[in-house]
């Protein structure tokens, strides 16, 4: 059944497919009908991704190329994102676009909080979002800064009279066009017709059937027929099963036009929705009724909403319908508890007539199964009236607040003998907790006739306890997390039931959130190993041909050339006798279009003998499984250094891996050129090079015949350094067989699954110091799980050994590093490149040390940083060291001494919400460790009417390197901008390129630009001096006219770098990027929640080549190691199988999760004179800053901790997930759990 996207994709190339699930938000269109029902135009956005095109009937839709372009005019909505600096790679933005536009057609004045619930639908990896939510601030009634007069006259950006005066933004809204609604298209007349549709509709694919009623008759008349046939609306469920599963649903009835499926009455019990109500419209009604009526009628109404409001995103909630999300039956699911906690009604219907059931404990029979027979359709639900007396809540707990599927929700109700706090009736109602949604039965009849009292409160939790009982292996896992969270809801609704109580009896009281379809392209899939660590055995591919528009399977004996790969020549292209991983690719089939390929390859026969496989760090280093060599970093006398110390401390901490989850996946398009072996390849790749190199191996030819050409990708971050090369040779090879351009881009379940992350860390670490905290010796130990290849493995524990003292002076170290091998996908280059990792380890001891010697952690780190000129670890001088001004600037720029006092008060006052603060330093190093990348080059063409253009071994991922390269050109040749252009980086302009990574890309692009730039201005200097007065353009003419070049190429290298780590000398780096960033955190300690809510940042970036840019990448990373340190968990299961494929399970930060307050500082007076003009690299060293997010929360368990009288360190993980928070602040309830079990 095909979405919209396909549809797009042929000419409309603006609306992107990032996931494939409907979870990312960059495939957002607006979809706008007549509903006859309510005889007005209805716009909503949808994902096209899910959104069925056959579903389009009478339908119009809007993609961002509708709304405006840069040939005519933007839209306010393109205008404003841009201008603020909102787009970066920009895969995200015509998604985050389209969801704003569609609110300004819905609202054009909407208020700040409009807006950031039209964006829970969408995700960017780049910007860390404030640009975005302040650049579309300025729509807002609430909102805009005071160059939009939103706060009086007068504006900071104009700001003259005073030098310290910071403008509050970067950039001037009183310039943007104004919003006027009247100019935007009319709806199409041609779909006003009343009545709409009139007649019963079918469409007939090549396997599945959709046909949409118009009647209940017709409805109940075909699902008699069909009585496995699926009822789809906006096919938020079945899609992602029919793509994801492999499931097939021959039949498809849609009955969104049915008048009765869409009604809404308001009865005298309750209100009753049509199944096919969307979400969205179930809002809508709930909310106007709780404006309307009496607050005691609404109490289920209000906890509905409350869940409604954290279901998934807008695009979701816009099309999923009310009796889907019944009818699913998830056991995870949002409402069902609290429908099945009210007791809602649903009726029924078949061709034998109506019947209607109460949801509740015998409604849902198994795993997604429930009462309904086959032949019956759901017709409505009644969510009924609240009575006097009567109370309700609802609760959620998931990973992530915006748009994720729950942990464990549940509905709660109870109500009251009249007059009394006596119960009358209770129900807990549970999901997350067994195969179906369930109701506590004995614990809600034990608490009938029972006061509301704290008796009451420890005799139900311990009931609970016992009721809600899980297996130690029950499917899901987090088995005591999840028995707490039942306990921990149940105080919640205690309390909140108390509270309404108490105002109810005594008054108030007070108690303490790309590219076009070619014709002649054609599409492939991969066949990936479904196991880990099998012996293959054969392949066989022959029911795929089958398959309508098949072309051929490639696998191993289809390359030409050499089938071994990989940066140190330990992988192969397709796997021959034994397959390491899940994931590892066997072969690859072609077809004429991606769901032919998709469904050919599911078609594709394997046979394995099983082997054991290595999964985890832990049994690496049972099983001595490690990729050699094992490097070490010794400096001074551990030995004596721990006999000198006055405390000695152990411990470890491990680090969770992340997924790059750049929005554009892997992509590569392959065209062969036909004579010679020649090949072109368009591919989203950071490293040239290596790309060219490779498919050049693997097809026979040599470099030159092999062209590869990157335009921009839709994000990097280390994740298309290297591996990218696999699947581009897979396509090259693919397309060399049969003569023609073979496209393939991954589907974002395929690229997680393939492409490796951030290496996970385990650090096992003995630390020795004094009284007053001063460190005097350390001794380390790291382990990375490097996966099925060395991949970057051994750069990345370089880096980590390198960066293990973060910003402290310790006199004595002796360190030893690891790679695991194991049967995981290749883990590989991720932003900081191992950095983060050595330096969280760092800041673990430093923190415990700090609390054993019952000293203030920013004391203890202060006494512990280094000073200018010391010697690191590695014996480098460190010199031009700003670290001590950035963490004297954050420090007050944080007003850090004052917010800790009222921190200290707010946890006296609070016992189950916590505060906790933290201020933490980072020292980065620039350059590749391995010294001959430490080298660039670029090539500058003038044209004869002085427009330049330019090209360099740098790549553009959205980290703003073009425009940054643009400007040293500009500088050094002394023109506009305007008058430069960079149209691609390319291996027939610039060859042997460096991989655009390390966070060096600026510094040495930056220098070979300018070098051919001064190779210009040199030969042009004659002709300049004769004619000073003489324009750029006639200097151009004239050295035309007298046969002197104008093309030059620039080189560049970074001088003496290059470190021996047996030896411990020479100078790994050639400067390093400091900066400081200081931390406040809430924490829920019933749930585990933590709510971000200020954040200083302070960072030494040299003279600042773009200061835009450079905040938005020191936002981008801080956000994205919020990611890292405290959301994004990759699980696994005992065979290597990755469960958390796609943003339904993996979650990055939201635009929800970062910080409420958000500062970022750049340090002053502080130029860098080994970077291009006096500047520094921006890319990575930020990331790590987001560990004082980290060790806030911890901070704030401890004062939880505290509170139940546990006072000694311990141990947590990263990253600090809701259900690792939870579980170390140590109550009752968490004792209750452990005990039963």
């Amino acid at each position: 059944m095909f979405s919209l996207i396909p549809v797009l994709s042929v000419g409309l190339c603006g609306t992107k497919l990032g996931c494939g699930e409907g979870g990312c938000g960059a495939c957002t269109v607006m979809i706008s009908k007549y509903d006859p029902f309510q005889k007005k135009i209805l716009h909503h956005t949808a994902n096209a991704c899910l959104f069925p095109i056959c579903a389009l009937h009478h339908v119009a839709v809007t993609t961002v190329e509708g709304i405006g372009n840069t040939k005519s005019r933007l839209h306010p909505a393109q205008e404003r994102i841009a201008k603020s600096h909102g787009s970066q790679c920009g895969f995200c933005t015509p998604g985050i676009v389209m969801s704003m536009y569609t609110l300004l057609r819905n609202k054009p004045k909407p208020k700040m909080e409009d807006i950031e619930d039209a964006f829970q639908g969408n995700l960017c990896r780049c910007t860390g979002y404030r640009p975005i939510l302040e650049g579309y601030r300025t729509f807002a009634v609430n909102g805009g800064c005071c160059g939009g007069k939103a706060n009086g006259s007068g504006c900071c950006m104009n700001e003259k009279e005073s030098m310290t005066m910071m403008p509050s933004s970067l950039f001037d809204s009183s310039k943007f066009q104004p919003l006027d609604p009247t100019q935007e298209p009319i709806f199409p007349p041609e779909l006003m017709a009343k009545n709409v549709p009139q007649k019963q509709v079918c469409f007939k694919g090549e396997r599945v059937m959709w046909i949409q009623p118009t009647t209940l008759q017709e409805l109940v008349a075909l699902k008699s027929q069909y009585p496995n046939a699926k009822l789809v609306v906006g096919n938020t469920e079945v899609g992602i099963e029919m793509r994801l599963k492999n499931m097939l649903y021959p039949v498809i009835l849609a009955p969104a036009w049915i008048p009765e499926m869409n009604a809404v009455q308001h009865t005298e019990t309750g209100v009753t929705f049509g199944a096919a109500c969307t979400l969205s419209s179930v809002e809508e009604v709930l909310r106007k009724a709780v404006a309307e009526l009496p607050s005691y009628k609404t109490e289920i109404f209000q906890a509905a909403l409350e869940q409604l409001r954290w279901f998934a995103g807008p695009q979701i909630r816009n099309v999923a319908a009310l009796g889907g999300n019944i009818m699913t039956a998830s056991p995870i699911s949002d409402l069902n508890p609290v429908l099945m906690a009210s007791g809602s009604k649903l009726t029924l219907i078949s061709m034998e007539g109506k019947r209607t059931v109460t949801m509740d404990e015998k409604f849902f029979t198994g795993y997604r199964k429930t009462i309904v027979k086959p032949e019956e359709v759901l017709l409505s639900v009644e969510i009924p009236y609240s009575k006097e007396g009567e109370y309700f809540s609802a609760f959620k707990q998931a990973y992530r607040r915006e748009d994720d599927i729950a942990i464990v929700t549940c509905g709660m109700r109870v109500l009251f003998q009249h007059g009394t706090s006596r119960v009358q009736e209770v129900k807990l109602s549970y999901g997350g907790m067994a195969p179906t949604t369930i109701l506590a039965l004995k614990t809600c009849q034990e608490a009938i006739s029972l006061d509301w009292n704290e008796k009451l409160l420890q005799d139900a939790c311990r009931l609970l306890a016992g009721e809600m009982d899980l297996s130690p292996s029950a499917p899901g896992g987090m088995v005591e997390f999840r028995r707490t969270l039942t306990l921990s809801f149940f105080f919640k609704f205690y309390l909140t039931v108390l509270q309404k109580l108490s105002k109810h009896q005594n008054g108030p009281v007070s108690v303490a959130r790309e590219g076009s379809w070619g014709k002649t392209h054609l599409a492939m899939e991969f066949q990936g190993s479904k196991r880990v660590l099998k012996k293959l055995h054969s392949v066989d591919a022959s029911e795929a041909q089958s398959v309508p528009g098949f072309v051929c399977f490639v696998s191993a004996k289809d390359v030409p050339g050499s089938n071994i790969t990989g940066i140190a020549n330990d992988e192969t292209v397709f796997a021959e006798d034994v397959v390491t991983c899940v994931g590892h690719i066997i072969g690859a089939v072609i077809a004429d279009t991606q769901e032919h390929s998709r469904r050919a390859a599911k078609a594709v026969k394997i046979k394995y003998e099983e082997l054991k496989p290595i999964v985890t760090i832990q049994e690496a280093i049972e099983k001595q499984s490690f990729i050699k060599p094992i490097k070490r970093i010794k400096k001074g006398d551990v030995k004596k250094g721990f006999e000198e110390s006055d405390h000695v401390l152990e411990g470890e901490m491990y680090i969770g891996g992340q997924e790059h989850f750049y929005l554009e996946t892997h992509c590569t398009l392959a065209v062969p050129k036909g004579e010679d072996g020649e090949m072109e390849l368009f591919v989203s790749t950071q490293n040239l090079m290596k790309t060219q190199e490779f498919t050049a191996r693997a097809l026979g030819v040599p470099s030159n015949r092999i062209v590869v050409r990157v335009k921009r990708m839709g994000g990097g971050f280390g994740g298309k350094e290297t591996r990218n090369t696999i699947l581009t040779t897979v396509v090259a090879v693919a397309a060399f067989k049969i003569g023609r351009p073979v496209r393939c881009m991954l589907d974002r379940d395929e690229d997680m699954l393939i492409s490796g992350g951030r290496h996970p860390f385990l650090g096992r670490y003995k630390v020795g110091f004094m009284k007053n905290g001063k460190v005097k010796s350390l001794e380390v130990s790291y382990y990375s799980n490097g996966g099925n290849s060395a991949d970057l493995s051994h750069g990345v524990m370089d880096r980590a050994l390198l960066h293990l003292d973060n910003s402290y002076n310790i006199p004595n170290v002796s360190s030893m590093g690891f790679v695991c091998k194991t049967n995981l996908s290749s883990n590989t280059a991720f932003r900081g490149f191992g950095g983060p990792q050595g330096m969280m380890i760092a800041e673990c001891w430093m923190s415990d040390l700090a609390r054993k010697c019952g000293l203030p952690p920013e004391e203890v780190r202060k006494i512990n940083l280094y000073h200018e000129g010391d010697l690191t670890h590695f014996n480098q001088k460190l010199e031009g060291f700003t670290l001590r001004r950035c963490w004297d600037e954050c420090l007050s720029s944080s007003n850090y001494h004052a917010r800790k006092k009222l921190i200290e008060e707010f946890n006296k006052q609070n016992r189950w919400k916590k505060r906790g603060m933290c201020i933490i330093p980072t020292k980065f190093g620039i350059s590749f460790t391995v010294p001959f990348l430490n080298q660039a080059g670029a090539l500058v063409h003038v044209y004869t009417d002085g427009s330049v253009l330019l090209t360099h071994g740098g790549t553009e991922m959205g980290q703003g390197l073009h425009t940054k390269m643009i400007q040293v050109a500009s500088r050094s040749l002394g023109i506009p901008t305007s008058k430069i252009y960079i149209s691609e980086t390319s291996t027939n302009t610039v060859p042997n390129t460096s991989p655009t990574a390390a966070s060096v890309s600026a510094d040495i692009n930056g220098m070979a630009v300018h070098n051919a730039c001064q190779t210009i201005l040199k030969r042009l200097e004659p002709i300049k001096q004769s004619n000073p007065k003489g324009s750029w353009e006639d200097w151009i003419k004239t050295a035309y006219e007298n046969c002197i070049s104008l093309s030059a190429t620039g080189f560049y290298r970074i001088p003496d770098v290059g470190y021996n780590f047996e030896t411990n000398e020479g100078k790994p780096f050639h400067y390093f990027s400091y900066g400081v960033a200081c931390s406040e955190v809430e924490i829920d300690c019933l749930t585990g929640d933590h709510k971000n809510v200020r954040t200083d940042v302070v960072m030494d970036v040299g003279t600042s080549l773009n200061p835009a840019i450079d905040i938005g990448q020191i936002e981008g990373a801080f956000v994205q190691g919020i990611g890292l340190f405290t959301m994004e968990e990759l699980r696994y299961s005992p065979e290597g199988n990755l469960y958390t494929r796609g943003p339904g399970m993996y979650k990055i930060p939201a635009f929800g999760d970062i910080p409420t307050e958000f500062y970022v500082s750049l340090l002053r007076d502080c130029p860098n004179s080994k970077a291009i003009y006096s500047s520094k690299a921006v890319g990575e060293p930020p990331l790590f800053l987001s560990a004082s997010v980290f060790y806030a929360i911890k901070d704030a368990i401890y004062s939880a901790r505290e509170d139940s009288g546990v006072t000694e360190p311990f141990r947590l993980d990263s990253p600090a997930t809701p259900e690792r928070i939870r579980n170390a602040c140590v109550d009752t309830f968490t004792k209750m759990v452990t005990v039963l079990s």
